[in-house]
């Protein structure tokens, strides 16, 4: 097993709060965030789903970084170390990786299938397919034909796979940190660009007005469990990833600090986001609630009508491969350190490893969009879906929740109180008295009754 100096470390603490926003900002927040809460009736969504990454999503963020920064180490071996440490057993390393290899690269494995869509829309817009005159008609064909195009959309999975390949690939410093410096402020000029754009040309009031003024007469117990899902998906919970970028994480960094701000970060762009697409669907009679569609067939609809919309489509398309890239890449990282740890493989060789893996089970999400559409291999249980619904339910519905229940009992009950508190450098009393009752008995009370709802 290699030493942990071989990890790195963040150069500064920017460069970590960069990394760790840019895995929390991804598709999760400027493509199923607006059509989640369009979904949900708007503010009542949202209040709710602020009310879950308060007091689920930051606590859980808190132990996965507190817990990478001790053992700095993978997940997997972190986790097992600490529970030795502990006094605890170190089977307590299998939620590593339940939460590395099952959470980070099933995730990565259908992630990279949508992202590979990004990308190919951003060569549509960019050619001047969504010009005057564009419909609803056009839109659901242009989207069908992609569908119906497997070799493309192979090719594009592949690309965007590659592209998470390489970055990982450079290592800590010359790979993730470089690409999220860079990626992180273009990602934010971008969409404040396009809130700009959509102020000017959009009902902008009306999109307000639906983000933050809650009805809760349009509040359902369906919607209660999308927000919590979410929360776990937006900010990157129950995949190791925290834990992974937690190892890297210099002793002068406040956790507690990074966790509110990388939570509220997250929060405020998807909030942005939805004040960028709302005022379009609103101003040209498009539906907010009309799902995974909003971005892929409702949007192109309104650039296709705006003036300058072929430019303002592309910068949209690539402000969501940005997104998508900056969270790819931290889905890749827990998997990549583990392996360079437990298999004896140098960096590059970890990255094409496991990037080589999420691309094959992700061929299964691919033509799950084309010649196996609607073939439903669990059919005879009464479940009809495809593989890439059967993946997304896995993986978000099951193992990042179940992850982060496992993780919140291990850091609540079976990790000594005072080596948490000692690595947040925190005094007892206070925040961490509150943190600690949050991480013991709220947050796995709260993650099994809606993992139990949502199965039920």
């Amino acid at each position: 097993m290699q030493s942990s100096d071989t990890h790195g470390q963040w150069s500064s603490k920017m460069a970590f709060i960069f990394a760790a926003v840019g895995s929390a900002v991804g598709l999760g927040n400027i493509w199923r965030f607006p059509y989640m809460a369009g979904e949900n009736g708007g503010g009542a969504f949202v209040l709710v789903y602020i009310g879950f990454v308060l007091l689920i999503g930051v606590p859980v963020l808190m132990a996965e970084l507190t817990l990478g920064r001790r053992g700095k180490m993978s997940p997997i071996t972190t986790i097992r170390n600490v529970a030795k440490a502990s006094g605890s057993s170190r089977r307590w390393g299998w939620v590593g990786h339940l939460a590395s290899l099952g959470g980070g690269l099933g995730l990565l494995s259908f992630y990279s299938v949508i992202a590979g869509w990004v990308l190919a829309y951003i060569i549509k817009a960019a050619s001047g397919v969504f010009a005057a005159g564009f419909g609803a008609a056009d839109a659901a064909a242009v989207l069908d034909a992609h569908y119906a195009d497997t070799s493309s959309m192979v090719f594009w999975h592949f690309i965007f796979i590659a592209m998470t390949v390489y970055i990982v690939g450079r290592g800590i410093n010359a790979g993730l940190e470089k690409a999220v410096t860079f990626l992180m402020p273009m990602l934010f000029l971008l969409l404040l660009v396009l809130v700009g754009y959509s102020m000017a040309t959009g009902e902008f009031i009306m999109a307000v007005k639906y983000l933050f003024v809650p009805n809760f007469s349009e509040l359902t117990g369906g919607a209660v469990l999308d927000a919590v899902g979410q929360a776990f998906f937006s900010l990157s919970l129950g995949l190791g990833t925290m834990v992974a970028y937690g190892a890297y994480l210099p002793k002068d960094v406040s956790i507690h600090r990074s966790a509110a701000l990388i939570a509220g970060a997250d929060t405020i762009i998807a909030l942005i986001a939805g004040m960028a697409i709302f005022p379009l669907v609103f101003a040209f009679g498009l539906d907010p609630a009309s799902g995974p569609d909003l971005i892929f067939k409702t949007l192109p609809i309104a650039f296709a009508q705006m003036p300058g919309g072929s430019i303002f489509g592309t910068m949209f398309f690539v402000l969501l491969g940005i997104a998508a890239i900056t969270s790819s890449i931290s889905m890749l990282e827990p998997a990549v350190s583990y392996f360079e740890e437990r298999q004896d493989m140098n960096r590059w060789k970890s990255a094409i490893f496991g990037g080589g893996v999420a691309f094959t089970v992700g061929l299964a999400s691919v033509f799950s969009q084309g010649e196996l559409k609607e073939f439903y291999p669990l059919a005879a249980f009464g479940i009809e879906m495809n593989f890439f619904a059967i993946n997304d339910f896995i993986v978000s519905n099951l193992i990042m929740p179940i992850a982060s229940l496992l993780l919140a009992v291990f850091v609540g009950w079976f990790v000594t109180r005072d080596s948490m508190r000692e690595e947040m450098g925190l005094p007892e009393g206070g925040i961490f008295e509150i943190w600690h009752v949050l991480i013991k008995y709220f947050c796995p009370a709260a993650i099994a009754l809606i993992l139990i709802w949502g199965l039920a």
